[in-house]
């Protein structure tokens, strides 16, 4: 049973819905017109430099014009390249050069998606801007409330916690009470061409490719010694922007005298010496924090100023940690978590859930780890 869309709030109400030319985004729009909004679509393009092995813009773009065809909307394409590469790419790109790791998906829905996109749908008439996105928005006595997907290996909320509640307010996720199964199932009922289409993958609107070499086009490598705890140097890396906490693939080291026949994870990373800190066994001790602190936290909901109990998301592919949220006067906050974890990992994101309803969340500056380099060594 598909669950209902809200009808629009008067009779001319326009949305326009950002069509990507997959499966969500098409039944988004479908959802929408069954429920008498005046649905548009936008296509959007916004990374102009690339080649023909990895590129699918040209065919999501037919995709996204088989749809708006069966569905009888009108659609606009609009490149917001200029703005990605400025508030996002650089972002990436200077995050990863700082040795940290970023997420371009969060800074994507909040400055183009929910950002340049929404202005522009609003320019050209409409009332509310929809996507494809797996998430809930709801009425709560303080505002709009950001809440989980029905579909828990679905939602979308963690990408979404850095959208401001003034863009939620205008946003609508026609998907959120839905299970993935369900939306295929009423794209092919209703003869999507792209009801079978596999889910889009990578980094946003780049897409899936071999990420070190991607990156090496933009970065300098920067060779540096791969060590163990102790000092003793194992091998050399490319550059540390490479890599990221917690990575097992691509450290080209074999057998190693004197050490067990075990995988080596990246542990570490020491900029002032360009070293990378590597370590045996998945769940080694050097892996896990204790505790992390936030740059700057974007509430969803009524900022907090006392400590509290709640629940913590340090990457998307992740159960939800209990964790204990303490507020600090500058904005950030620190997450001191009930049990240790591992590979946290600076320029991620940290998300603070309380139920179904995502509180907000921010950019990890720094970890706590639960055992010391030195202790290790």
């Amino acid at each position: 049973m598909l669950s209902p869309v809200s009808p629009p709030p008067c009779a001319t109400a326009r949305v326009i819905v950002g069509l990507s030319g997959g499966v969500d985004s098409a039944v988004a729009a479908l959802l929408l017109k069954e429920a008498g909004w005046d649905v548009q679509g936008l296509f959007m393009s916004n990374w102009e430099e690339d080649d023909d092995a990895y590129c699918t813009a040209a065919r999501d773009f037919q995709d996204a014009r088989a749809v708006a065809a069966e569905l009888g909307i009108p659609l606009h394409r609009m490149s917001f390249a200029a703005q990605y590469r400025e508030r996002v790419f650089r972002h990436f790109l200077s995050e990863h050069e700082a040795g940290r790791t970023p997420n371009p998906d969060v800074l994507c829905n909040r400055e183009i998606k929910f950002g340049v996109a929404l202005e522009w749908a609003r320019r050209l008439g409409a009332s509310h801007f929809a996507t494809g996105h797996y998430a809930r928005l709801a009425a709560a006595d303080d505002g709009v409330a950001l809440l989980k997907a029905r579909d828990a290996a679905k939602d979308q909320s963690y990408f979404l916690h850095a959208v401001a509640r003034t863009e939620l307010a205008r946003a609508l996720m026609p998907l959120g009470e839905l299970e993935k199964h369900a939306v295929r199932a009423r794209a092919r009922a209703a003869g999507l061409p792209v009801f079978d289409k596999p889910d889009s993958t990578g980094i946003c609107f780049i897409g899936e490719r071999p990420f070190r070499e991607f990156l090496a086009r933009f970065l300098p490598s920067a060779p540096g010694p791969i060590e163990a705890p102790d000092g003793r140097r194992l091998g050399t890396h490319a550059g540390i922007a490479f890599y990221t906490l917690g990575q097992r693939a691509g450290l080209g080291i074999g057998g190693v005298r004197g050490h067990r026949e075990q995988p080596w994870y990246v542990a570490a990373k020491e900029r002032s010496r360009n070293a990378l800190i590597v370590v045996q066994g998945h769940d080694h001790p050097l892996l896990a924090s204790a505790a992390l602190t936030t740059g700057i936290w974007h509430w969803l909901a009524p900022a907090r100023r006392a400590a509290f109990r709640c629940a913590v998301k340090v990457r998307y592919r992740q159960g939800e940690q209990a964790a204990v949220l303490t507020p600090r006067g500058d904005g950030s906050v620190q997450i001191a978590f009930e049990r240790p974890q591992r590979a946290v990992t600076p320029g991620q994101y940290a998300v603070a859930y309380e139920g179904e309803r995502c509180l907000g969340g921010a950019v990890i500056e720094s970890v706590t780890p639960l055992l010391s380099q030195r202790a290790a060594a």
